[in-house]
């Protein structure tokens, strides 16, 4: 289940979809200037797609990083310590990753996206459900609570990584 090959396959699958989304964002913003500044008739919907597209790839972005074991992090004390004093200290860090991202980012982005669909709140110019922009947020959460499930489990299975 938390397989180096799994983690490297959803690995790819999310910076492939990254790439992808900047790759949209880049065109959608360029049509945006071109069709202001140069044929003086602004694009209705460009905008408010790149606003979304922003969103995806912040959310995505956050859980490829947390793969990564690249966040942020204040390190001064796991530096300090060795051995099982250190594993400990990771896996309790681990820990709190995954009790935040199950609380805001699952339970509280599901939550937002639950309301936003029974109250069938739609975007202002693209008339797609709100509910599909705010599906990413519970997605990520996921995304982050399985890379932190692989990397405590990880440290359980060789502690000498740490």
């Amino acid at each position: 289940m938390f397989s180096e090959k799994m983690k490297n396959q959803i690995d790819k699958v999310i910076a492939t979809s990254l790439v992808f989304l900047m790759g949209l964002m880049v065109v959608n913003v360029t049509w945006q200037v071109l069709s202001r500044y140069i044929f003086q008739s602004p694009s209705s919907f460009t905008d408010e797609l790149s606003r979304y597209m922003l969103i995806w790839l912040g959310m995505l972005g956050a859980a490829y990083v947390a793969g990564q074991n690249q966040h942020l992090a204040i390190d001064i004390v796991l530096r300090k310590l060795e051995g099982l004093a250190k594993i400990r200290l990771q896996i309790m860090i681990n820990v709190l990753v995954i009790i935040f991202a199950v609380i805001a980012m699952v339970l509280g982005g599901s939550n937002l996206v639950y309301i936003t669909y029974m109250l069938g709140q739609k975007s202002a110019t693209l008339q797609i459900p709100l509910a599909y922009v705010y599906g990413i947020i519970p997605f990520s959460g996921l995304l982050v609570i399985y890379y932190q499930l692989s990397f405590t489990f990880l440290l359980i299975k060789n502690p000498k990584v740490a």
